[in-house]
């Protein structure tokens, strides 16, 4: 696709991603001069009605949406068997590059883009457009930190990590909701839900469900309960947790009623967190408390003087102390059991600081024993990475150096180790597929070795290391060995020397062998262009395709040059008379007859003669001039 122009407008410069069903590139728009991203449908789709017809149809409902926060989408088009979507230039990231390099992200951060990305649904929402395949990969950052969602309403081809139904496909198994698991029918609550996955995932830095397939994976979105973000990141806080877990029920009637409604909640987290950051609360954001109830003022006497029936007789006697001595005693509990629960939690009424040490980089059991031993306490998180031993602390907080006071609660994050994931198998694939595999499954491409085999087609893998079904660390190299067809036929070099090199090309033709290097060297014994060597030498058995290099005589100054002149004597009359031949060379020695005599019209006369500097050959029948040549 490189460097070809679609409809004479868009012209494709580099591959920038792609997907189970399309590859997008970056092209230039011609006629408005600017950038813009194509996503051209894979060629074996092209075929396929369904696909065709899907591809134009969710493509052209996605234009017609309209928000800062969707990717643009401006044409739709096809040339020469190409099915292509033209759509807005993002020069950024994905939001998956922005989690595996930073996750856990800042809660700020992570609210911002969630909301960002619920604005952008809310719009599609409203414009009876289902995205169904909200995840990471999907969400594009620009440089100015805006998020921009893309592939609306486009289904995504089979990979491992997209699950199907009937032959639909219906979303990313780790993303997807659990009605998308079942394969029941879908709506604007099952983007929430994946929503809800996505901002657990930049909270955490994991995926609330992993396992060995994509069918194990969609089961424990129906089944199963994710661990509480809170559990992976302490610093997360409850109303923000809050979010997460009602956006993530499994039940759809349990979640957000509409998008709008969670992004009224985002709001009420943006303001807790501006709040927090200047220890106060808006006057309108109060928190969650137990209020009595407000009983109307009409209602106010008799309601004062009614005793359930059910009311203890020890309350009866409370009731009857003064209002002061009421307020008192509740005044006195509640001190008591904040003061209780303050002291309880730890020496918080000591002064004394301390400096919280270095621990990353220890392994858990000595991070801990240096973080008791000055008078801290330890909270324990764990998380993958790929660059850090399991065991091992990758993180803490507060960092090594604060100064704090005795019995704060540092957090420190221990590494579990690289995260695991299956080898998919990649034999029988297309190169361009295998690659599409190891990307999706968190590896990456080694060695690329090429082999003939008449057991697979060209461009196909026939080899890999590791092999299926084993488990690596996600990041390992998979070596491929990729098919290069049939094992081409071998011939034996025939002698081509003393041929003439405009006259071996069609014996080249017919061996399936190609002309290298022409060279030329002085040579006094064969006529000029004559073969005197090749390379390879003659009756060496070489493979079809093998280039042969030749080594042509040049003729030598001064030398005697010499040359083989054929004739055939032409038909000079109805009788069939003899005809009078004279063969006529002119050099530096002058001009001279070296052939004379009588032959029958047809036939062949072969005569071989030299000749020093520039030489004239003419020969003649009936003293009329028949062919002339010079060497």
């Amino acid at each position: 696709m490189l460097n070809r122009t679609l409809d004479d407008r868009y012209t494709i410069l580099e591959r920038i991603g792609g997907g189970g069903m399309a590859d997008v590139y970056r092209a230039h728009d011609k006629l408005l001069d600017r950038s813009v991203a194509v996503k051209v449908l894979r060629s074996q789709f092209t075929d396929d009605e369904e696909f065709i017809g899907r591809f134009r149809q969710e493509a052209q409902a996605a234009a017609k949406l309209s928000h800062p926060n969707i990717v643009n989408i401006y044409d739709v088009g096809f040339d020469e068997q190409a099915y292509y979507i033209i759509m807005e230039y993002i020069s950024g990231e994905t939001l998956k590059d922005k989690i595996d390099r930073e996750a856990p992200l800042p809660v700020e951060t992570s609210v911002r883009i969630a909301m960002e990305i619920a604005e952008a649904l809310e719009h599609a929402h409203q414009n009876n457009l289902v995205h169904c395949d909200i995840k990471p990969h999907n969400i594009l950052i620009t440089r100015s930190g805006r998020v921009k969602v893309t592939d609306f309403g486009i289904a995504r081809a089979v990979t491992s990590s997209t699950m199907t139904n009937s032959g639909t496909i219906i979303g990313s198994v780790h993303y997807f909701s659990p009605e998308q698991a079942k394969g029941v029918s879908v709506g604007a609550k099952s983007d929430i839900y994946s929503l809800g996955v996505v901002l657990y995932e930049m909270l955490t830095g994991h995926v609330p469900f992993t396992g060995e397939s994509p069918i194990s994976i969609a089961l424990k979105h129906i089944q199963e309960e994710p661990r509480l973000p809170r559990e992976l990141n302490a610093s997360i806080p409850p109303l923000i947790e809050a979010i997460v877990v009602k956006a993530m029920h499994k039940d759809p009637v349990a979640r957000f009623t509409d998008i709008g409604e969670m992004i009224a909640d985002f709001k009420l987290a943006q303001n807790y967190l501006r709040d927090d950051h200047t220890r106060r609360l808006s006057h309108t954001d109060f928190p969650t408390q137990v209020l009595p109830t407000v009983t109307p003022p009409a209602e106010q006497n008799n309601a004062r003087h009614t005793v359930p029936s059910n009311t203890p007789a020890s309350l009866l006697n409370e009731a009857k102390l003064s209002k002061p001595w009421l307020w008192g005693i509740l005044l006195f509990v509640l001190l008591g059991s904040a003061l209780a629960a303050f002291l309880g939690f730890g020496k918080f009424w000591s002064l004394n600081e301390v400096t919280v040490p270095d621990v990353v980089g220890k392994q858990v059991d000595t991070a801990r024993n240096i973080i008791i031993s000055n008078n801290l306490r330890v909270s324990v998180s764990d998380a993958f990475s790929d660059k850090v031993p399991a065991g091992q602390v990758i993180s803490q907080q507060p960092e090594a150096g604060t100064t704090v006071k005795e019995q704060r609660t540092i957090t420190i994050i221990v590494s579990k180790g690289g995260e695991v994931t299956v080898v998919p198998d990649l034999r029988g694939l297309s190169r361009r597929d295998a690659e599409l595999q190891i990307k999706n499954s968190g590896l990456k491409l080694g060695r690329v070795d090429e082999q003939f085999t008449d057991a697979a087609p060209a461009d196909t893998i026939i080899n890999q290391n590791p092999r299926p079904p084993a488990q690596v660390t996600k990041g390992t190299a998979i070596d491929i060995v990729i098919s290069k067809g049939t094992s081409p036929k071998k011939v034996s070099l025939p002698d081509f020397q003393g041929s003439l090199l405009t006259t071996v090309a069609t014996q080249l033709d017919s061996l399936k062998l190609k002309q290298g290097k022409i060279t030329e060297a002085p040579n006094d014994k064969y006529p000029p262009g004559t073969i005197i060597s090749q390379n390879p030498p003659p009756a060496t058995e070489v493979t079809e395709g093998t280039t042969i290099d030749f080594s042509i005589a040049k003729g030598v100054p001064g030398a005697v040059k010499r040359a083989v002149v054929q004739v055939t004597v032409p038909d000079g009359s109805a009788r069939q008379t003899p005809q009078a031949l004279q063969i006529v060379v002119t050099d530096t020695n002058g001009r001279r007859v070296i052939y004379e005599g009588s032959h029958k019209p047809g036939e062949h006369i072969e005569k071989t003669v030299e000749g020093t500097g520039q030489v004239r050959i003419q020969v003649y029948i009936n003293e009329k001039l028949l062919q002339e040549q010079t060497i």
